[in-house]
């Protein structure tokens, strides 16, 4: 796809990375199958390719509208076109340059306005854990809208964490919003790895992975997420710590482990960080990505367990399968451990609505999609949904009542025999 871009693009770091994007765009169209909104719209413009004539028109000097707005909004970011384009278009990154350009051009309405502040900055704000307390103590009374995004209090062993020390150590981010919605994923985790011979650090400086903010097009706010992170990873990194040098920096969250592995390309052009943030994406490893070493030391203590195991049906989300292009990996290694687990019939490749704030500001879509999901696990007849994400997580909760956890929840309780 030939561009010429405005006089106010070229040369710029932005524009470069568009044009070189754009160019390997042939518009055939095959990224139009597998986009959600599309299947659900049918309108070119809330496709992949439609949008990517929108932010070209923009680049190249057209005036964008509040209509340019709203078709790139309408995005779920899922990346699937990704996956599906044979040319290799990163729309993920061309997008995330459209949006920032038509939100420097296009005002808000206010209330739109309000909604995103408040999303990222309260998302990553430390009053968030005592606000989902406080939702949680009130959940009958919270209005139907809100108790969605309120799940049930967590069991009391989510606050169990691990004491042993082990030669082999992994860095893990807790993340924003998990350690107050579903903490459980966290202690799980560190409980697995601990049973695997590997011990969990934290780091108490970090915070938000960047994606909050990113994904509502305040770029240099999510920037700066992603360098205190890095400054508070980098003496554990370097090993100058007493806990000693980690071999990896774990995500249990697909969608944190898909931005940090990011870090290296969004500051490249940061000559503090640019080195820095390349060795933290090298060593950045989704939680599935291990367990094929650690399924040695796991199995001997699966075996002889007379507790039934629940029948899994698992949701890879699409930050994992899309994002990160890591497929397989849960349902193989689930397996090899004796758990009957299974995809979607079809649709398995289909994001489910969620995408971060989504669910917030696009919340028919979101539920569309969300129903239609629930519907393609259903033939499975699960006793359990598992995934990867705490969005994807809680968003399917919320429309199912079966239960929805994070596969290492389920790990964890064959473990321990919980």
């Amino acid at each position: 796809m030939q561009t010429h871009l405005a006089p106010e693009f070229q040369g710029t770091p932005e524009g470069q990375a568009a044009e070189e994007i754009l160019r390997r765009c042939v518009h055939c169209g095959f990224c139009t199958a597998t986009c959600p909104t599309y299947q659900l719209l049918g309108d070119e413009l809330d496709g992949p390719r439609g949008r990517i004539y929108l932010i070209k028109q923009v680049l190249e000097g057209a005036t964008p509208t509040r209509s340019t707005q709203l078709h790139l909004d309408r995005c779920l970011t899922c990346r699937n076109c990704e996956s599906t384009c044979p040319s290799g278009v990163q729309y993920g990154n061309l997008l995330e340059i459209g949006r920032n350009v038509v939100e420097a051009k296009v005002e808000r309405p206010t209330k739109e306005r309000v909604v995103r502040w408040l999303l990222k900055e309260g998302l990553t704000s430390a009053a968030f854990k005592p606000a989902m307390k406080l939702g949680q103590a009130l959940r009958p009374l919270v209005p139907a809208g809100l108790k969605d995004k309120v799940p049930a209090k967590a069991p009391a062993r989510a606050h169990q964490w691990p004491t042993r020390t082990h030669k082999r150590k992994v860095l893990m981010l807790l993340g924003c919003v998990q350690p107050a919605m579903l903490p459980n994923i966290n202690s799980a985790t560190a409980r697995v790895l601990d049973a695997a011979g590997v011990q969990t650090l934290v780091a108490d400086g970090a915070g938000c992975c960047g994606a909050v903010r990113s994904h509502l097009n305040d770029h240099e706010g999510g920037l700066a997420d992603m360098r205190r992170n890095i400054d508070a990873w980098w003496p554990v990194v370097e090993g100058l710590t007493e806990a000693g040098k980690v071999e990896a920096i774990v995500m249990n969250a697909s969608g944190c482990g898909v931005t940090v592995k990011d870090y290296g390309r969004a500051l490249a052009h940061d000559a503090a960080y640019a080195q820095k943030a390349a060795r933290i994406a090298a060593l950045t490893k989704d939680l599935s990505e291990l367990l094929p070493e650690l399924l040695p030391a796991l199995k001997p203590r699966l075996t002889g367990g007379k507790k039934p195991r629940p029948k899994l049906a698992y949701h890879p989300p699409c930050t994992l399968q899309h994002g990160q292009q890591l497929r397989g990996g849960v349902e193989g290694a689930m397996r090899e451990l004796g758990f009957t687990i299974d995809l979607a019939p079809c649709d398995a490749h289909l994001c489910c609505g969620s995408a971060g704030t989504y669910s917030v500001l696009q919340p028919e879509l979101s539920k569309q999609l969300r129903e239609r999901k629930l519907q393609s696990l259903a033939p499975l007849q699960a006793d359990t949904i598992v995934s990867a994400n705490i969005g994807c997580i809680q968003h399917l909760q919320s429309g199912s009542k079966t239960a929805v956890r994070h596969w290492i929840e389920v790990l964890d309780d064959a473990l321990t025999g919980a």
